[in-house]
């Protein structure tokens, strides 16, 4: 009998990655809410969104053998409650994948057992105007809780900070509303309770290669199945490229690995996948952790699948079933791979956006490459969603190369190739 896999915010992109497993056969993926529903509206109603998910599952005419999401919030928050409320399907605890996305409970708790993070501090953004005592310039002040890099700004000196809090402050509510309604669902430490999901985090930047260790904890232990490389532009903090493999000596992969799994046993986080982004300064060879996701990272699925033979969506689908996540390696058809961002980088409205035929052109004459549009005709730019605070994405490109120069060439290939029109 085929197994029932609920997939919240399923997506058209990722739903034929997933019908590329090689379990897949063995599946029948059914969407649970759109991610229209989920991420995209000017509110979020969590409790709404819980209810109407309850619903159709219960609605559902079949056994529901597992219920998955490789979205941030809500979607990674409402998985552990779903998954508890029907019937304690596999799958992590609320108050570990909360103890992760809480920024600032995250920091507190690796605190505990790892030396490796910034000097950091708890921010009101109504009330504060100076960064906390300890923390010096130059810093990140960012929400408690936030995607995308969204509210996130790098700042050097008071009058910075200031105009940061200034723009954190009219959008906070957005997530922050509802990360408090999910707060509710626990029983908190008096200084989470104090702070609430409404609050910023300030810590110190770091410097170094932006490196992510993908893995799984199965029965309290981490399996990690790749690292890969975030490459920023030289004048922003927004991404050029996700690349993997990463190409990074052993001994910090292995130290990488070492410091994740401290911080997920003291987390109590399991029966999962996992994602934990590092600095790696190469010449002190200093590692700082920037940021626990109790998730593993879609936007890096196609590059497992083109690596490493399967995406790194088979470990969360077969944790979630109560399966060996089983995750091969190095078996796909590119021994390098990437993720590659098209911006824009001033506000518009999007004039034209590629059609379907220009797409398929593309993507027939320039092997292992797969467009993803962002912007669409009649878009405004800063009125999407999932952006950084400093540019607007308007089409993400996957490359499969022999090389990194072959990566490169493919996708500027493919940019000259796509006509996007943006105008005032």
């Amino acid at each position: 009998m085929r197994q029932n896999v609920f997939v919240l915010g399923l997506d058209e992109h990722n739903h034929q990655i997933l019908q590329n497993l090689p379990d897949a056969e063995q599946i029948r993926f059914h969407p649970l809410l759109t991610i229209e529903e989920l991420q995209y509206g000017e509110e979020i109603p969590l409790r709404a969104l819980l209810e109407k998910a309850q619903m159709q599952l219960e609605n559902f005419d079949g056994p529901v053998n597992a219920i998955i999401g490789f979205w941030d919030f809500p979607v990674s928050s409402m998985v552990p409650i779903l998954c508890k409320r029907h019937g304690g399907l596999p799958g992590a605890s609320l108050a570990a994948v909360v103890k992760c996305e809480h920024k600032y409970w995250s920091r507190l708790e690796q605190q505990k057992v790892i030396k490796e993070y910034p000097r950091f501090g708890l921010v009101d953004p109504e009330h504060d105007s100076d960064p906390p005592e300890g923390v010096t310039f130059p810093m990140w002040v960012k929400p408690v809780k936030s995607f995308s890099s969204d509210l996130a700004f790098g700042v050097a000196n008071v009058r910075e900070f200031r105009d940061a809090l200034d723009q954190i402050l009219e959008g906070i509510g957005r997530i922050g509303e509802p990360f408090d309604v999910l707060l509710e669902h626990l029983e908190l430490p008096s200084e989470i309770d104090d702070a609430g999901g409404q609050s910023c985090l300030a810590e110190e930047s770091a410097s170094g290669r932006q490196l992510t260790i993908e893995g799984y904890r199965h029965r309290g232990q981490s399996h990690v199945y790749g690292v890969v490389e975030s490459v920023t532009y030289e004048e922003s903090p927004s991404f050029v490229r996700f690349q993997y493999p990463a190409a990074v000596p052993e001994s910090v992969s292995g130290r990488m690995a070492d410091v994740s799994e401290l911080i997920l046993d003291q987390v109590e986080l399991d029966n999962t996948t996992f994602n934990i982004e590092f600095f790696w300064n190469e010449e002190t060879n200093a590692l700082i952790v920037l940021e626990v996701n109790p998730r593993h990272s879609q936007s890096h699925a196609e590059l497992f699948e083109q690596v490493d033979g399967v995406s790194n969506h088979q470990a969360m689908v077969r944790l979630a079933l109560g399966w060996d996540p089983d995750t091969p390696d190095r078996t796909g058809p590119y021994p390098m791979a990437a993720k590659w961002f098209l911006r824009h980088w001033t506000d518009g409205v999007v004039r034209r956006h590629p059609t379907e035929e220009e797409i398929a052109a593309v993507e027939r004459d320039l092997d292992g490459v797969t467009v993803d549009i962002i912007a669409h005709t009649g878009d405004r730019l800063s009125e999407l969603t999932d952006q950084d605070s400093y540019s607007y994405k308007i089409a993400n490109i996957y490359v499969g190369a022999d090389n990194e120069d072959e990566l490169r060439v493919k996708f500027e290939r493919c940019a000259e190739a796509l006509p996007f029109e943006v105008g005032e």
